[in-house]
């Protein structure tokens, strides 16, 4: 995917996935965007998501949802453990 970034794509049905990704403390998710909707939750770590040129430091427990078509980015702060849904279905994180 990106250096320090691994996905795990874990189920999807024909509306939606769910994705599990481990990102090591550094790595960085460039600002994007895309026509999914995107819900997730922290499970470990410490990041910061930058959305719509707003930054939020999530720790664990956190979570959020970003509006298909919103440009945000992520910045790791320590290791951590994400799992997110997107919807509809990113035919890129099929397996």
């Amino acid at each position: 995917m990106l250096p320090g970034i691994r996905r795990k794509t874990m189920v999807h049905g024909p509306n939606s996935l769910l994705a599990e990704f481990h990102l090591a403390r550094g790595a960085v998710i460039p600002l994007h965007q895309h026509p999914q909707e995107q819900t997730g939750y922290l499970v470990s770590g410490h990041a910061v998501f930058t959305i719509a040129g707003v930054e939020h430091e999530v720790r664990p427990g956190a979570s959020w949802s970003i509006p298909g078509g919103v440009e945000h980015g992520v910045r790791v702060v320590q290791d951590s453990v994400i799992v997110e849904v997107f919807s509809p279905v990113r035919p890129d994180y099929l397996p």
